[in-house]
C-alpha cells in the first residue's frame, strides 16, 4: 500500500486530492518502534526509486513519498534523525563541490555560473508569484520552489528555518516530481523541436579537444631555442606542455636535469592537444611512426601519490624535482580530473602524479611524496568529525544582514565548511580530504536520513493540505519548474549565443538536476555538457539555499 501511494505522489500529487471531497479522519497512531520505521522507509523507498516509468526513476527522493505515507499513518522515526543525517549530507556536498566552486568565479564558467543564477533567481521570483496569486503560505511556495528545483539541500535550509512547519515538505513533495520530470522532457524535446541532433552538436566539441591529453614525438629544428632549457622557453611554460623524454637511439629516455635543445634532438611533447599544436609548430616537426617508442615510454612510468607535508602546497617550481632527481611531473589527477601541470602548479593532498624519471631515484621521490597508495582509501574519522562540529556551530551563529539577524543553520552551516575544505584541501591540521566512495556513502545515507524524518513529520498533513489546495497546487508546481528552463534557454541561445550542448548542460547545472545530465550524457559522449554543469552547478546549488528562507520572509 505504502508503494501504491508513494508511486501515485510521483506521478500526480495532487491526484490525492481528488480522492476525498471531505477531510479525512484523523488515523489512529500505528505503534511501531521508530527504528523500525526509519529503516522500513528508507529501504521501501530505495526500492521506489528504482521503478522505471517511462524510462525515468526518481531515486532517492521516493524514500520523502514513502516517508509522507507513514507519516499519514502517524509512525515516527526518532528524534534527532533528520538534523543528523542533514548536517552530514550537505558536508559531503560540500567537500564534493569545492574545487569547482570558488573556481568557477574567476574562470572562463564565470558565464555559465551566471546562467546558473538567473535559473535559480527566476525560479525564486515564479515561487514569489505564484504564492500571491495563488495565496499559498510563504511555507508551501518556498517548498514548491526548493522541490521544482529538485534542491535537497533547500529543503534542508528551510527545515531548519521553519523547523516547526510541515508545508515545507509538503511542498516539496508537490514541486519535485515535476522538477525532474520538466528538466528531463527539456533536454530531450528542445533539440528535436530546434531541429538539432545532439550527436552531430557534439562534433568538434571544443571542450573536448582542449582537455584531451596527447603525447607527440618532435624533432627540433628551431635554432631560436637551441641552447635553452624547456623551463625557459615562454611558449612551453604557456601553455603547460612538457618534455619529459627524449630519443637516444631506439629508446626515450627521462630528460636529464642539465638537458638544453639542440637542432636534430627529438623530444616527447605532453599537453593539451587544443595547444599542444601550437608548441609542437615552435618546436619543429612531428616525427611519424614513432608509436612503439611511445608505447615503451608508457611502460616506463611511474604513479606516485602525494601525502607528505613535504610537498603538499608548494609548487612544482619549488620543489625542483628534475634538477635534484631527474623526475618530471607530466600529469596530475585531483578530484577525478587529470591536466598537465605548469611550474607553479601546488600539490594538493591526494594528488596522483605521473613521473617521468631515472628509476634509481624512485625511492627517493616517493619518500619526498609521501607515496602511499592506500591514503586516497583511507577515511580521517576526526577530520570528518571536526568538520561536522565546525560547520554545526558555523550554522547556529547570528549573522546580522541589513538589520537582520539570521542563520545560516544546519544546512547553511555545514555545506559551508564542506565548500572551503573541499577547495583548500587542508586547513592546517584539518584535512579536507574523503575518499570518493566513502564521501558518496555518507551523503546518500545523511540523504535518506533526513528525507525518511523529513516525509513522516510531514505526512500528517499532506493529505489535508492537497485538499485544501487542489489541482491549482499543481499548476503552480509546474510553473515554477518550467519558467526558469525558459528564461535560462532564451539567455543561454540570444544572449549569450552559447553552443547547444553547452546550454543544455549550464542549465542542468542551474536546475541542480543531475537526472537531467544523465538524459544528455546518454546520448551524447561530449565532455562540453558536462563541463558547462559543473560550472553552473555549485553556484546554483549554493543559491537556491541561500534564496529558499529568503523566500519565505518575502511571502509573509
Amino acid at each position: 500500500m505504502i508503494c501504491t501511494l508513494s508511486a501515485i505522489s510521483f506521478v500526480c500529487p495532487c491526484a490525492v486530492s481528488a480522492a476525498a471531497s471531505e477531510p479525512s479522519a484523523p488515523l489512529t497512531p500505528v505503534s511501531i518502534p521508530g527504528i523500525l520505521v526509519l529503516a522500513g522507509v528508507v529501504a521501501i523507498g530505495l526500492l521506489v526509486g528504482r521503478i522505471s516509468l517511462l524510462g525515468l526513476t526518481i531515486g532517492s527522493a521516493a524514500v520523502l513519498f514513502v516517508g509522507l505515507v507513514a507519516g499519514h499513518f502517524q509512525m515516527q522515526v526518532p528524534a534527532g534523525t533528520g538534523e543528523i543525517g542533514l548536517a552530514a549530507f550537505v558536508y559531503c556536498v560540500g567537500l564534493g563541490a569545492g574545487p569547482t566552486f570558488f573556481r568557477s568565479l574567476v574562470q572562463d564558467g564565470r558565464t555559465l555560473a551566471l546562467l546558473g543564477a538567473v535559473i535559480v533567481t527566476s525560479g525564486a521570483t515564479t515561487a514569489w508569484v505564484v504564492g500571491k496569486v495563488l495565496g499559498l503560505p510563504a511555507e508551501l511556495a518556498s517548498g514548491i520552489f526548493a522541490g521544482a528545483m529538485t534542491s535537497t539541500p533547500a529543503l534542508g535550509a528551510l527545515t531548519t528555518t521553519l523547523p516547526n512547519s510541515p508545508d515545507v515538505a509538503v511542498g516539496f513533495g508537490v514541486g519535485y516530481p515535476f522538477g525532474i520530470i520538466a528538466v528531463v522532457a527539456f533536454v530531450q524535446v528542445l533539440p528535436k523541436l530546434l531541429g538539432r541532433d545532439l550527436k552531430s552538436a557534439a562534433a568538434g566539441d571544443p571542450a573536448a579537444a582542449a582537455s584531451q591529453i596527447v603525447r607527440k614525438l618532435v624533432e627540433i629544428r628551431n635554432p631560436a631555442i637551441v641552447g635553452k632549457r624547456p623551463g625557459s622557453v615562454a611558449m612551453i611554460e604557456a601553455t603547460n606542455c612538457q618534455t619529459p623524454r627524449v630519443r637516444d637511439g631506439d629508446i626515450l629516455r627521462p630528460t636529464p636535469h642539465d638537458f638544453q635543445f639542440e637542432l636534430g634532438q627529438q623530444v616527447l611533447l605532453v599537453g593539451p592537444e587544443g595547444r599542444l599544436t601550437v608548441v609542437l609548430d615552435m618546436l619543429g616537426a612531428e616525427v611519424e611512426g614513432a608509436d612503439q617508442l611511445l608505447l615503451d615510454a608508457e611502460r616506463q612510468r611511474r604513479q606516485i601519490v602525494a601525502t607528505s607535508p613535504e610537498v603538499i602546497g608548494r609548487s612544482l617550481k619549488e620543489l625542483r624535482l628534475l634538477s635534484k632527481y631527474g623526475v618530471t611531473i607530466t600529469r596530475i589527477r585531483r578530484h577525478e580530473v587529470e591536466f598537465v601541470p605548469s611550474a607553479m602548479t601546488k600539490i594538493e593532498f591526494g594528488d596522483q602524479l605521473t613521473a617521468v624519471g631515472t628509476p634509481e631515484n624512485w625511492p627517493e621521490v616517493e619518500r619526498l611524496a609521501g607515496h602511499r597508495p592506500t591514503a586516497l582509501d583511507q577515511s580521517n574519522i576526526l577530520a570528518l568529525a571536526v568538520g561536522l562540529l565546525l560547520g554545526i556551530a558555523l550554522g547556529m551563529l547570528p549573522i546580522s544582514i541589513a538589520g537582520l539577524s539570521i542563520q545560516l543553520g544546519l544546512a547553511g552551516g555545514p555545506l559551508m565548511v564542506g565548500l572551503i575544505l573541499g577547495h583548500f584541501g587542508r586547513l592546517g591540521p584539518l584535512v579536507g580530504h574523503l575518499p570518493r566512495s566513502a564521501r558518496m556513502l555518507l551523503m546518500e545515507t545523511g540523504l535518506v536520513l533526513f528525507l525518511a524524518s523529513a516525509g513522516v513529520a510531514a505526512g500528517g498533513d499532506f493529505v489535508a493540505v492537497l485538499q485544501q489546495q487542489g489541482a491549482w497546487l499543481c499548476v503552480g508546481a509546474a510553473t515554477v519548474a518550467i519558467v526558469p528552463l525558459t528564461v535560462g534557454f532564451l539567455l543561454a541561445e540570444y544572449v549569450m549565443k552559447l553552443r547547444l550542448l553547452k546550454s543544455l548542460g549550464a542549465i542542468c547545472g542551474g536546475m541542480t538536476s543531475t537526472p537531467g545530465l544523465a538524459a544528455i550524457t546518454s546520448t551524447t559522449d561530449a565532455a562540453e555538457p558536462v563541463v558547462a554543469y559543473v560550472a553552473a552547478y555549485p553556484i546554483a546549488l549554493g543559491l537556491v539555499t541561500i534564496l529558499a528562507p529568503m523566500l519565505v520572509e518575502f511571502l509573509r
